[in-house]
């Protein structure tokens, strides 16, 4: 068991999601930096099928009930266990009773602590994945939370560091199906600031007011499918982009999609900062 004395601002128990169900109304979710959960997996000899621990700002604590095999990924914390210093990237042993803490991220937004064997909650639909918009999965994680552990599995070769790398202001884009609706498509690609009306599902661009293509004033559509990094231009001018836990369908257009390393760097987006969309495929 893993004990969690103080979730801080949000912790959420998340795998590599339940892709396939768009059909049924079920959007993949999963965790949002898909790059630094696995580097997680990788260094405790999990798989992507096992579960972990997403932490948006820092301010986790939780109290080890047996020994644990852990890693830290995501944005970079200051992280101690039992009050002392512990590295970022590698392995870290645990013993029972020992309390690992997690202060603010330097840079980056999202953090991950893997745990060997993966976080053990009752499945649901294929994945022990929060969904924060359908409400599908565990419920996030509160103070007094204990969390079983899975069966424990001893890596076949001891894994590299994992470097995590510096979080990117810049975020790729390919075109999307309705990239037509803009009358400039250029005018997409510049610099935005992050909303505070950000989440999971999905991350609001303030800044300039895009127009659509004068074809297309006063158009409405039907319901389209939304995947996993959508650019949707709704009626405000200014574009959201669809984290993991997006809707199945939506109204407005969607003028570019990211890429998915972009997809990634999203993830770490923090409310405030500003970041620049860029075209990296004909439009």
């Amino acid at each position: 068991m893993i004990e969690v004395l103080k979730p801080g601002p949000l912790a959420l128990v998340e795998d590599a999601g339940r892709p396939g169900l768009a059909a049924v109304g079920v959007s993949p979710s999963g965790a949002f930096d898909r790059a630094a959960f696995a580097d997680g997996a990788r260094l405790v000899g999990n798989t992507a099928g096992h579960a972990a621990i997403e932490v948006t700002l820092g301010g986790l604590v939780v109290r080890s009930a047996a020994h644990h095999r852990v890693a830290l990924t995501g944005a970079v914390c200051a992280a101690t266990v039992n009050g002392l210093p512990v590295p970022w990237g590698e392995p870290v042993q645990l013993r029972p009773a020992d309390v690992l803490a997690l202060g603010l991220p330097t840079l980056g937004l999202r953090s991950y602590l893997s745990v060997a064997g993966g976080v053990d909650v009752p499945a649901v639909l294929g994945s022990r994945s929060t969904d924060l918009l359908s409400g599908i999965g565990p419920a996030r994680l509160a103070a007094g939370d204990f969390l079983p552990i899975g069966v424990v599995t001893v890596p076949e070769e001891t894994p590299e560091r994992h470097e995590a790398p510096s979080p990117s202001t810049v975020l790729d884009l390919l075109p999307g199906p309705r990239t037509d609706w803009l009358a400039d498509p250029d005018a997409l690609a510049g610099t935005w600031t992050v909303s505070p009306e950000s989440n999971r599902i999905g991350v609001r661009l303030t800044g300039p007011v895009l127009t659509r293509a004068a074809a297309f004033e006063g158009e409405e559509l039907p319901s389209e499918p939304i995947v996993r990094g959508a650019v949707q231009l709704p009626p405000s001018g200014r574009p959201v982009l669809f984290g993991p836990d997006h809707p199945t369908t939506g109204g407005y257009p969607v003028v570019a999609v990211l890429t998915e390393a972009a997809g990634d760097r999203l993830a770490q987006c923090r409310p405030g900062e500003r970041v620049r969309l860029a075209w990296v495929a004909p439009r």
